[in-house]
């Protein structure tokens, strides 16, 4: 096990697109795979095309953006340690980055399922108790990330929370598409 985290660290230092991207769509992946046989119950029923979106949305979408994110925030010079911590995480992550990123993630959701006509009003509804949620979840995870782990690993510690946040991203997506198709009293279920 010692070995793999080696040669993952390895990989993150000497090709950090490629390994977060591919750490970002398992991730998803996996994150989709947890909403759907754990919080909705599907079974055999599971939606393996969502489940291949979200990986897609992780790999090609996230990822890259977060990479190049991370790699910003990390050139970014402060007079002190505590103040590059709060104003990285407070107000450039947090403040910047998250409220960007949830509309994006609803919207790229509606579009990749192919309904665009969706988008608003999927990030309309979901939009407040997301970012409200997000910061409950990644504030304090921010904090510690970058407080005390290496740049290089810090994609690493947001994915691994990702994993349960993107369950809830998954899960929040598909009540979304549920609520709008019941209220254009469209049969989701077909």
């Amino acid at each position: 096990m010692a070995s793999i985290l080696r040669a993952y660290n390895a990989a993150l230092i000497r090709r950090p697109m490629l390994a977060s991207c591919a750490t970002a769509a398992v991730l998803f992946g996996t994150g989709d795979v947890i909403a759907q046989q754990v919080v909705e119950k599907k079974g055999k029923n599971h939606d393996y095309v969502r489940t291949a979106r979200l990986t897609f949305y992780g790999g090609a979408l996230f990822g890259p953006a977060m990479t190049q994110w991370y790699g910003f925030l990390n050139r970014i010079k402060f007079a002190s340690p505590t103040r590059a911590v709060i104003y990285r995480v407070r107000l450039v992550d947090q403040a910047v980055l998250t409220p960007v990123a949830v509309a994006f993630f609803f919207g790229s959701m509606s579009v990749l399922e192919g309904k665009a006509d969706e988008a608003y009003d999927r990030i309309k509804s979901a939009y407040v108790p997301t970012i409200i949620r997000n910061w409950g979840v990644f504030l304090p995870t921010q904090i510690i990330n970058f407080a005390f782990v290496p740049h290089h690993l810090r994609l690493v510690v947001v994915s691994v929370v990702s994993l349960f946040w993107n369950t809830y991203l998954s899960a929040a997506n598909a009540q979304q598409q549920k609520n709008i198709a019941d209220a254009k009293g469209i049969d989701h279920t077909a």
